[in-house]
């Protein structure tokens, strides 16, 4: 059986003829030029729509070398803070004129390189990038910076000074925070589960933890640290071994929340009583750390702040070039965190 051609499009040209009104009186009317009367831009959007005629967003972007879409890459699209920042992202440029393109590099180094490729080529008028655990070399996004295409990093951020934006929370504090709590709330045994340290957030967080120990002379011990991606099976593993000797730690700093929650699970199953026996902090407050059993200490990161600051630049940096920035090209820009005390310590 042969297959059917597809049926061609109906274009600007159709919708003039059947009007009997010039192609240029078409387009004008379609892209709401004031020199059409209202009238007339009814009658041709009615038309439109009756034909089934599709508005060509990639030729128009060409010509007026602006596509209105703006290019985000996540490390993973189901890790809160991400679904909140995305969330509050999306909206606030929604309602400035521009579309969100999300893109996930599920912490693939390679991915990252070709969705930035896609994206260029794509001709998104700015990108943002929070990038892989993994990612130290950041010259596949040089082509963004060369044409003058703003650039924004967020969270995980190049370890390495940058001519692009850069907006990140304190995890420097945010560690100082959590290692304080821990020692405040009477532990002497503190034990650390960090994710991998060639990613920015962590190689801050183990910074303030360890200057907040040093601080305080409780001793850090070596065995009592692991760097992992922070998956729950990781974190048993981890968990397992911190557990399995005769002196076994009485606190505990999870750099991420996912960590903690499967240290409260562990606990429980172990029979270790939190906190008199163990006392936990987390880090992102998850909502799912306010609803589990104990509920658990964590570090609140304010993703919709973030997200705030972000899409301030991207509207200031596309619209009002000319204008003082909140936030200068190289030097990062510093999103408050806190410590939200719930039930684990």
């Amino acid at each position: 059986m042969t297959p059917k051609k597809p049926k061609s499009e109906n274009s600007i040209v159709d919708i003039a003829k059947a009007l009997g009104i010039s192609p240029a009186t078409v387009s004008r009317a379609l892209n709401n030029n004031l020199r059409i009367s209202e009238a007339t831009r009814a009658r041709v959007k009615e038309m439109a729509k009756e034909m089934g005629y599709r508005h060509n967003s990639m030729a128009s972007s060409l010509r007026n070398r602006r596509s209105n879409i703006i290019g985000l890459i996540v490390p993973r699209i189901s890790m809160y803070f991400h679904v909140f920042f995305i969330t509050s992202l999306q909206r606030q440029l929604q309602a400035a004129g521009y579309n969100l393109m999300i893109c996930q590099s599920n912490d693939s180094v390679s991915v990252e390189k070709e969705l930035a490729n896609t994206l260029y080529s794509a001709r998104v008028d700015a990108l943002v990038v929070s990038l892989t655990l993994y990612t130290e070399n950041i010259a596949h996004f040089d082509g963004f910076l060369r044409q003058g295409i703003p650039l924004v990093f967020y969270d995980r951020v190049p370890t390495r000074r940058t001519e692009a934006y850069v907006i990140k929370g304190d995890d420097y504090r945010g560690g100082l925070l959590a290692g304080n709590h821990l020692i405040q709330a009477g532990c002497q045994r503190i034990a650390y589960i960090s994710g991998p340290l060639s990613c920015s957030i962590y190689q801050e967080r183990t910074r303030g933890f360890v200057d907040s120990l040093a601080k305080h002379h409780i001793p850090l011990r070596q065995e009592w640290i692991y760097y992992h991606e922070l998956t729950a099976e990781n974190a048993w593993d981890s968990l397992r071994k911190l557990f399995e000797g005769d002196i076994i730690p009485d606190g505990l700093f999870a750099a991420n929340d996912t960590t903690a929650i499967a240290a409260v699970a562990f606990a429980r199953e172990r029979g270790i009583a939190i906190p008199d026996e163990l006392k936990i902090v987390g880090y992102s407050n998850d909502p799912r750390a306010a609803i589990i059993t104990p509920a658990i200490t964590s570090i609140e990161q304010y993703p919709n702040d973030m997200a705030d600051k972000v899409a301030e630049t991207l509207i200031n940096a596309l619209q009002h070039r000319h204008t003082p920035s909140p936030n200068t090209i190289g030097e990062p820009l510093i999103c408050p965190v806190d410590l939200v005390r719930r039930m684990t310590t």
